[in-house]
């Protein structure tokens, strides 16, 4: 929290870079998904650079070069998708949970991204949901779900996966890429200015000649468990 404090107090000079996020996210007819992203990792590099944040990045390669997929990391904190954002050249859209979307500058930044909000409680539009992101990873885009489905003072452990979260990407015969993020909950949980460092590791992906004929379960499962023990092989836990 006192980090979050001091990255508002120093960019406030930058205050206008919310309005511009929205401006943009509003006309696509001017500004085109590569130039919103473009944007949007402007504002996330400053905001690392004014809290003190490092976020290396590792396995990059692993990304598939072409086509849409999914990306499915274990949950920290608010940090999370920004430190994603951050080491992931292509435009990628962002999964939210719509209580948590619609403060400033979060707001915006989703919007910038093409994000889209999960209203959990509501069957129906989660379905509606999960299909419109299906269609468009099969057209090309890539996404980042959290199947943890929030965030619970967990640390660098993982916490059981939601299956339904990989739906969308079974049905669109997509990709699955586990992501592993270490120590980004140290951003924003620790009450420290302390310079701070965190990791965003891209696992092989899981392509869909390897899943098909799989439950979302056991999907889930694998997913899951190559997070969970690649967590323990870095952090020796």
């Amino acid at each position: 929290m006192l980090r979050f404090i001091q990255l508002i107090v120093c960019n406030l000079p930058r205050l206008y870079m919310i309005p511009r996020m929205a401006y943009m996210a509003g006309h696509p007819e001017k500004y085109t998904e590569e130039a919103c992203y473009k944007y949007a990792r402007l504002a996330v590099r400053r905001m690392i650079r004014t809290g003190r944040i490092k976020t290396l990045g590792y396995g990059m390669e692993n990304l598939p070069k072409e086509g849409g997929y999914v990306m499915f990391p274990n949950h920290q904190g608010k940090y999370d998708a920004l430190g994603i954002v951050y080491t992931h050249q292509k435009p990628c859209a962002i999964v939210i949970d719509d209580a948590k979307s619609h403060m400033i500058l979060t707001s915006q930044f989703i919007d910038l991204v093409g994000g889209k909000r999960l209203i959990i409680g509501d069957p129906r539009q989660t379905v509606g949901l999960m299909r419109t992101i299906s269609e468009e990873v099969a057209a090309g885009r890539r996404y980042i779900i959290f199947p943890e489905g929030g965030y619970h003072r967990n640390h660098n452990k993982v916490c059981d996966f939601k299956p339904g979260c990989f739906k969308c990407a079974i049905k669109a015969k997509a990709p699955i890429v586990p992501v592993v993020l270490i120590d980004s909950y140290k951003v924003f949980e620790e009450w420290s200015l302390r310079k701070v460092t965190t990791q965003v590791h891209y696992l092989p992906p899981l392509y869909y000649e390897e899943y098909k004929g799989l439950s979302t379960a056991q999907v889930s499962e694998i997913v899951h468990d190559r997070i969970k023990a690649y967590i323990g092989k870095v952090t020796k836990s």
